[in-house]
């Protein structure tokens, strides 16, 4: 009898579990087609993304991001919680992917592939991507990142939880980040500086000096790349002492540009040790930190860098300079001319429009592009309408409203943009 009713139980255990089985499968399967719903599927959702079942959830997460409208953002942020690493970085995806529409074909969720227990993905390794200034994120957003940063399931899901609060320009999450910078691990640690980089909040700047040492390359190229970014003068004394000391050419490139980018007349000497360097890159990061300090005696060596550099990108830097400097005119040759033209170059346009918004943060600079704006090309165009996004003022606005109603559908779109990010920093 004993034998008989162990049997009997054995059955019902393995019916259950075939039963249970079965409706794990129902599940995934009704998780993945409510997809096909929209937004009326959002509830059944949010309760799935808590099933016990780990592929129900990953499919819950997954219609979660297809449909997404401000209503997905509450079950994702919960998903975000999970304590499985692939429904951390979907999730993850998933939010981005609300403020940064189509995010998720390229983020890490896309490379995503698990065998049995392990998931192997790949970072990509380009990272620029990043919401316009005046979109706005949900600090609950936020703050769910930041945790994950800090506290993910894996290693990857802190480093694509930093990437997207870097996307994201996650002010909220610093604390998070200044955590996740100490992880030791090298792919957390870049994602972090890189959300550093996207925030530009300087106060981090010299919570970061310590890995301007880094012994891994990338970190430590990064972390000098930070520094300048963020202003940092403290790290001053030791990024000269890094450029003297190493044999990197990579390394020696991020460390005098950040210290090009430091303006300081202590570096003076640093850097005209360099306007005649076989290296098209360092020369170009000279002219810049020359052209940063505004040191009158400087004028002759950077007229003759711009007259006589080889390298196009580095004359663009060389004309940068002498334009900081004082060098306003308007003529074929030019330094003020060869930076507005080459907003023309598809190889210099984005480099040109960089100098340019630095450049244009003076008023008497920013005053000399209004004039140009009627009769410029639509690359000309599109690229001033960039650069007063991010470093005009009140006055700009009045120049950039006529964009709005060009009859070249791309410069229109730039110009409307344009505006909503100006104005969204105006006071």
């Amino acid at each position: 009898m004993k034998i008989r009713a162990m049997a009997v139980l054995c059955a019902f255990g393995l019916l259950a579990g075939q039963l249970g089985a079965q409706d794990a499968k129902a599940r995934r399967r009704e998780a993945r087609e409510l997809a096909r719903q929209g937004a009326a599927a959002i509830n059944r959702l949010a309760e799935l993304v808590t099933d016990p079942d780990l592929e129900v959830r990953i499919e819950a997460v997954k219609s979660l991001t297809e449909i997404g409208t401000a209503r997905s953002l509450e079950p994702l942020i919960k998903a975000v919680r999970d304590n499985d690493p692939e429904v951390q970085i979907r999730a993850t995806d998933g939010l981005v992917n609300f403020y940064l529409p189509g995010y998720v074909r390229s983020g890490l969720s896309a490379t995503l592939r698990r065998a049995g227990g392990r998931i192997t993905s790949r970072f990509t390794d380009g990272n620029d991507q990043v919401i316009e200034p005046f979109v706005e994120v949900r600090p609950e957003v936020i703050q769910a990142l930041g945790w994950l940063a800090r506290s993910g399931a894996s290693m990857e899901a802190r480093a694509n939880a930093a990437r997207a609060i870097g996307i994201l320009r996650g002010r909220a999450a610093v604390a998070d980040l200044l955590e996740a910078v100490r992880s030791k691990d090298t792919r957390v640690i870049y994602e972090s500086l890189i959300a550093f980089q996207k925030i530009r909040d300087r106060s981090v700047g010299p919570r970061l000096t310590f890995l301007l040492r880094d012994l891994d390359e990338q970190v430590q190229v990064t972390a000098i790349e930070t520094a300048g970014l963020l202003f940092n003068l403290e790290a001053l004394p030791t990024l000269r002492d890094v450029l003297g000391r190493t044999s990197s050419r990579r390394v020696r490139r991020a460390a005098l540009s950040a210290i090009a980018m430091l303006p300081d007349e202590s570096n003076r000497a640093v850097l005209l040790n360099y306007l005649n360097d076989r290296d098209a890159q360092l020369r170009a990061a000279a002219y810049e930190g020359l052209g940063r300090i505004k040191n009158p005696s400087d004028l002759p060596a950077l007229k003759k860098a711009f007259e006589g550099e080889s390298d196009n990108l580095a004359r663009l830097s060389a004309a940068f300079a002498l334009v900081m400097l004082g060098n306003l005119e308007l003529g074929q040759h030019s330094p003020f001319q060869y930076l507005f033209d080459n907003l023309n170059s598809a190889a210099r346009a984005r480099a040109a429009q960089a100098l340019l918004i630095e450049a244009a943060r003076a008023p008497e600079i920013r005053k000399m592009l209004y004039p140009l704006l009627p009769g410029a090309t639509r690359a000309e165009k599109i690229g001033l309408a960039r650069v007063l996004a991010e470093s005009g003022d009140a006055e700009s606005v009045q120049y950039l409203e006529p964009l709005t109603r060009d009859a070249n559908t791309e410069v229109a779109e730039q110009a409307i943009r344009a505006l909503r990010n100006l104005r969204a920093r105006l006071p």
